[in-house]
């Protein structure tokens, strides 16, 4: 098959079907493009070979070289695995020359990156590191141009000149030999409008937490840049939206997929790689966040969980898989599968799940490179807390504006959707006010590559890398040259570093986004803002209201708001219903899934969800079931008493108490059940004991550090250091006094003394200390 061809070297003869192997020529091979796009007429569909472009040694000038393999050369002339920086192909189609400058994707590998598989008796075989071919970039002279492509065998991938996308791949004769003829195949683009009407005023904006979740307007919004964000933020407020998120992901290939790529170990990573740096592009260039593969694994000898037809079943199993198996840290693991599943959908993800141990993952259905990136960018936009937008259309949202392409987190479309719509934009960011994905803003591990002076990353001989020439141009190219800092310059780029100095310690570099956050300070001796933390579970918040969990306060009222747009009900209504054990009111449904449990009555305030005016659908999921709306008459005042089953693609059900809600003194909620605190085994920090916490100089963070307010320091915040004044820069030499200033300072001290002698009341006197911002 074509697309599979692109990635490696195929067995000679054989061919794919789009559900298994199976013997045919090439002429009768059916991409996979044809099993998930329309057949395009035949004037969409060209063939072309390419050319790499070729510098002249002193001259601007390029040459069209038909060779297009871009790995290096080492001195005997042999080829090595590592691939140029950067590179340029001329593609002639459609009555157009493409010229497209490429740069490897720095950030597509951590520097830890490992890759694993399995022989036959089930032993793992564990790998560095792995080649890298994969490049993003852009047409030469075209704005709001991109490429998303792999060179390890031809050119495949896409490209788009913002009024077409263009995939290409290369096309191998009956002996695997490929003679540089590529298909190329034209798809109508998605022209987006500035705004979607409906979503500024969404009410998901009320998170009721006591969050920064203020309505965002166009100077809000997050701004999306081509490459790595580098630029030098303010320091006063910096807004989640603005700064760089990586979402470090671990891909795991399934038994099915491996057999589907020939049981090609090879085949199956580049395909993976291929896939995760097409969806990489998408994200960086849309919601300033990047995909970081930090490993991969590949099941080359059956599945070690079972694969089931139902999508939502499979994904337990593979999470309970990643918590008991998996050793890697990652923000999210997803599983690529070969298997066909009974969905409308080729993939599924715990919503809000990034960050999770449990709930940090998905899975994703085989399909062509491109089709397959659009599954997980859908997959982890459910994970960062992206809806799908078919959901919020039945709520009177926001709708795609191009019913033809359609939007990425959406079911129409015939050609591949390339755009998230603003109301997924808008529901990412929310996700972040909210205190979800905190994980997303620490920085991995410098990626994959040699030292490279401007690809933003310092490396081994470099005191600085603010990036490239136009990178360094925006922001940093005054405090770095040529990798190496400039006189007197400490840093070059970071939240931390400002005109070439390191920012004094104390000052904000992110600003919490809730009550259950903490702001990070610089230190004083980096450019870096610390890695994001948040408070301990069970600080109180909103007001002692409510208890954070996972980075988050729970409270019922925030939850009712969030979900129905309303408080909650009163607690009668809670004690009268959960304890009854009907589908109006529960703790839960029986073992084996037949009827409801009642609530024990210690636990009635951790069953079923229970507000107030209740919103005839909720904000979130699909409603299952009727709303339960019943009035009771208590101690002399009726009460309204409603609830109803939220449930959201991956199966949870949004309709029942959240885990760490309160209920009861020093109680929270966990599975449903109310549990003193001590049974969540929450871990205290240095110096906390007679109800101190961090000797009372700091918050206990999650990592279960102190961090120590302003002017305390050490492990338990117990020493005084306080932050000194800040100093103004030494002035000019100062000079001996000479004949002509002791004269005017003779008669300037004469008038000043008649003044003082005849009672001057004009005159007035200003206290000035110097090295102070202000004086009194």
């Amino acid at each position: 098959m074509l697309v599979l061809r692109c990635l490696v070297f195929a067995a000679a003869g054989a061919g794919l079907s789009a559900t298994g192997v199976s013997g045919g020529s090439p002429a009768q091979d059916a991409g996979l493009w044809d099993r998930v796009l329309p057949v395009l007429p035949e004037e969409e569909e060209e063939l072309s070979r390419p050319h790499r472009l070729l510098p002249w040694r002193d001259s601007d000038r390029e040459s069209p070289h038909s060779h297009l393999d871009t790995r290096l050369r080492d001195s005997s002339g042999s080829v090595t695995p590592v691939h140029l920086a950067q590179s340029s192909f001329q593609v002639e189609a459609f009555g157009s020359v493409f010229t497209l400058d490429l740069e490897l994707n720095h950030n597509l590998l951590s520097l830890d990156y490992v890759e694993r598989h399995f022989d036959r008796s089930g032993n793992p075989s564990e790998s560095l590191g792995g080649e890298h071919c994969y490049y993003h970039g852009k047409l030469r002279g075209v704005p709001g141009s991109w490429a998303a492509l792999s060179t390890c065998h031809g050119l495949c991938g896409m490209f788009s000149d913002g009024l077409h996308s263009y995939a290409i791949e290369p096309i191998f004769n009956g002996t695997n030999q490929a003679d540089g003829t590529h298909k190329i195949r034209k798809m109508p683009d998605v022209r987006l409008p500035a705004s979607c009407s409906g979503c500024e005023q969404d009410g998901e904006n009320d998170t009721g937490d006591n969050d920064s979740s203020e309505n965002l307007d166009p100077q809000r919004r997050p701004k999306h840049t081509e490459g790595l964000k580098r630029s030098k933020r303010a320091l006063s407020r910096p807004r989640v939206q603005t700064e760089t998120k990586y979402i470090e992901l671990m891909v795991i290939n399934d038994f099915e997929m491996f057999v589907l790529l020939r049981r090609s170990t090879a085949q199956t990573r580049n395909f993976a790689k291929a896939v995760v740096n097409m969806a990489d592009a998408i994200y960086k260039e849309q919601l300033n966040t990047r995909i970081v593969l930090v490993a991969m694994e590949t099941w080359t000898s059956g599945n070690p969980i079972t694969v089931e037809s139902d999508p939502l079943i499979t994904l337990q199993n593979f999470m309970k898989y990643r918590t008991e198996n998996v050793k890697e840290q990652s923000d999210v693991v997803h599983l690529f599968s070969g298997s066909t599943y009974q969905s409308s959908r080729s993939g599924t993800a715990y919503s809000g799940g990034v960050c999770s141990l449990a709930r940090g993952g998905g899975i994703n259905e085989y399909g062509n490179v491109g089709p397959m990136a659009i599954t997980l960018c859908q997959s982890l936009g459910q994970n960062i807390g992206m809806k799908w937008n078919n959901i919020r259309n039945s709520a009177g949202d926001c709708k795609c504006p191009d019913t033809w392409l359609g939007c990425i987190m959406e079911d129409t479309g015939y050609y591949l959707p390339r755009k998230f719509s603003r109301c997924s934009v808008d529901e990412y960011t929310q996700f972040l006010l909210q205190g979800g994905g905190s994980c997303l803003f620490n920085k991995p591990n410098k990626l994959l590559d040699p030292p490279e002076c401007g690809n933003g990353f310092v490396e081994t001989g470099e005191e600085c890398d603010c990036g490239s020439q136009v990178e360094c141009a925006r922001s940093g190219g005054a405090c770095c040259k040529k990798c190496t800092l400039t006189h007197d310059a400490m840093c070059s780029n970071g939240l931390c570093c400002r005109e070439c100095r390191y920012e004094q310690r104390g000052v904000v570099c992110r600003e919490p986004v809730n009550d259950c956050d903490i702001a990070e300070t610089c230190t004083g001796d980096s450019s870096q803002c610390p890695h994001n933390v948040h408070k301990l579970d069970g600080y109180m918040c909103d007001n002692s209201q409510g208890r954070c969990y996972n980075g988050r306060c729970r409270t019922l009222d925030g939850q009712c708001r969030r979900l129905w747009g309303f408080n909650a009900a009163d607690r009668f209504c809670y004690e009268k219903l959960n304890s009854e054990g009907t589908e109006k009111g529960n703790c839960g449904r029986n073992p084996g899934g037949q009827g409801w449990m009642q609530c024990n009555k210690p636990d009635v305030l951790c069953g079923f969800l229970f507000c107030s005016n209740m919103t005839a659908k909720p904000k979130f999921g699909d409603l299952q079931g009727e709303v339960t709306s019943l009035t009771i008459y208590h101690q002399n005042k009726y009460l309204d008493c409603r609830g109803g089953h939220a449930v959201l693609e991956d199966g949870s059900d949004l309709g029942y108490v959240e885990d760490g809600t309160p209920c009861g003194p020093n109680m929270m909620c966990l599975e449903r059940r109310c549990l003193p605190m001590s049974s969540f085994n929450l871990s205290t920090c240095p110096g906390s004991s007679y109800g101190r916490t961090c000797f009372d100089h700091g918050t206990c963070s999650n990592e279960v550090k102190c961090i120590c307010d302003s002017d305390y320091t050490g492990k338990d915040c117990s020493v005084y250091d306080p932050i000194p004044d800040p100093t103004n820069p030494p002035g000019p030499d100062k000079k001996g006094p000479s004949g002509t200033n002791i004269i005017i300072g003779s008669i300037a001290g004469a008038i000043l003394l008649a003044a003082i002698v005849l009672g001057g009341t004009g005159w007035g006197f200003k206290n000035i200390r110097r090295g102070r911002s202000g004086g009194g």
